[in-house]
């Protein structure tokens, strides 16, 4: 038991660093994390990767309310945007987690592993959407695309910012000010696609859970992430980011791959 928590203490703690340091959002490396610990603690169950998406939401809320608030010190957070795409990132989160319940352990882990691949790609090649001009903020496009945005992160258990920024980018924004606004849109996407994965999981989880939500690993992994994103966060002051994120986004892919490998083959 002792050796379960501390585990998830390191998890968090990595978590939470590359959060602060490469500005990626904690469920890329929560979520492969989880699973991990979960087979290393011979947890059965045949829901383990709704589990792991599902506890990686709720350890979101926590780290997003940290991330925003820090953001909203510096007033860089755009609130009437994140307004205009709240709805359709919650509606999109519980589409997600209601996908998510449809699909068995190994596709998911399959859908999660080809998202970390693309993410990979995006990295590694640099692509990303010029700044666009400045659009007005009541356009149609904020509810369609924040329930896209949504349904993805929901049903890989991310706080969307790998596409929340570059939209924002694309719609005029600053990157310091996508970046800052993207944290804020993470809060409803993680608490619409927690409670999406509570109910949806109910009477499918492990013991100490509510549905596919596993309450001691959010607890754990989600103290040491929240108290480890600022050291995480002054490192970037001091290191080589740039190049930091080419080598995270070869171990994206190692990870991806190592995916795809076992929900095939075991």
């Amino acid at each position: 038991m002792e050796l379960q928590y501390f585990l998830y203490a390191v998890l968090g703690a990595v978590a939470g660093v590359l959060a602060g340091l490469l500005g990626i959002g904690g469920g890329l490396v929560i979520v492969p994390g989880l699973l991990f610990l979960f087979h290393l603690q011979g947890l059965e169950s045949s829901f383990l990767s709704h589990v792991a998406i599902g506890s990686s939401l709720a350890i979101i809320i926590p780290t997003a309310l940290s991330s925003l608030r820090a953001h909203h010190k510096h007033g860089a957070v755009d609130w009437p945007v994140m307004l205009k795409l709240a709805p359709g990132l919650m509606f999109g989160a519980l589409g997600g987690a209601w996908l998510a319940s449809l699909f068995s352990t190994d596709m998911l882990k399959s859908v999660f592993g080809l998202f970390l691949l693309l993410v990979a790609f995006q990295m590694l090649s640099g692509l990303a959407p010029g700044r666009g001009k400045v659009h007005r903020q009541g356009a149609a496009v904020f509810l369609p695309m924040g329930a896209v945005i949504g349904m993805v992160s929901g049903l890989v258990g991310i706080g969307g910012g790998t596409m929340t920024v570059p939209f924002l980018v694309w719609r005029g924004k600053t990157l310091h000010r996508a970046v800052a606004t993207s944290a804020a849109c993470g809060l409803p996407i993680a608490i619409a696609g927690t409670l999406g994965f509570m109910l949806l999981g109910e009477g499918m989880g492990l013991p100490s859970s509510t549905g596919f939500v596993y309450w001691p690993a959010v607890m754990v992994v989600g103290a040491f992430a929240v108290l480890m994103a600022p050291f995480g966060a002054n490192l970037a002051h001091s290191l080589p980011v740039p190049v930091l994120k080419k080598w995270f986004a070869l171990l994206l892919v190692v990870v991806g791959v190592r995916l795809l490998i076992s929900a095939y083959y075991y």
